[in-house]
């Protein structure tokens, strides 16, 4: 499994399919995706632009329901919250991504966070979020959890929910570009629990 994460929570998987989350800022025209998750329809998040360079004929787009209007149509699978399926052969959960104490991102629209099972690891992609009574219980081998601030969780409050949560592997997102300064991935790194390996991959 090969893991980069292009800007805020641009993320790409490359296995047996390659998967993208949250496509944004995509420099090169690719043209390779299997699978396009989308937690949310932020700008930041959900990019036509992104999407029509790295889609293929074929392309599989996974959404919240609440975002039928904007991408609905022919291999598109929408989802709600706390539903369990199969996309191109891997199981999908799903729970909601909100805010506990910020009015961005609130349970009510449906937004989606993704648990993903790739060779035989979980993992869980956030989306924009807090640490929520939601969130608290999922199990995952590997978290991508933002830690930018104002929107989301900080990077202090991320690593307490990290070390709460206690994934094998973490990957902080969402800072360093519109929010969050570039070296929050190092004072989040420094907050995590030992056992727990950060890795980092925004800002370089």
């Amino acid at each position: 499994m090969k893991i980069s994460v292009n800007a805020q929570s641009s993320i790409k998987i490359e296995s047996d399919k390659i998967v993208y989350f949250d496509p944004f800022k995509i420099e090169n025209e690719t043209h390779d995706a299997d699978i396009i998750f989308v937690t949310h329809d932020h700008f930041d998040h959900f990019s036509i632009e992104d999407i029509k360079k790295i889609e293929k004929e074929d392309t599989v787009y996974v959404i919240p329901d609440s975002m039928y209007n904007l991408l609905g149509g022919e291999n598109v699978i929408t989802l709600y919250p706390y539903e369990k399926t199969l996309v191109e052969g891997y199981e999908v959960e799903t729970i909601p991504s909100y805010n506990a104490n910020k009015d961005f991102h609130t349970k009510e629209k449906g937004y989606l966070a993704y648990i993903v099972t790739i060779d035989g690891k979980r993992i869980y992609v956030c989306g924009d979020c807090d640490q929520n009574e939601d969130n608290k219980k999922v199990k995952c081998d590997i978290c991508f959890v933002p830690i930018g601030g104002h929107y989301t969780m900080d990077y202090v409050e991320a690593a307490k929910y990290i070390n709460e949560l206690k994934p094998d592997v973490v990957i902080p997102t969402h800072y360093g570009d519109i929010v969050g300064d570039k070296l929050d991935g190092e004072r989040f790194k420094e907050l995590v629990d030992k056992d727990i390996k950060v890795e980092l991959y925004l800002n370089k």
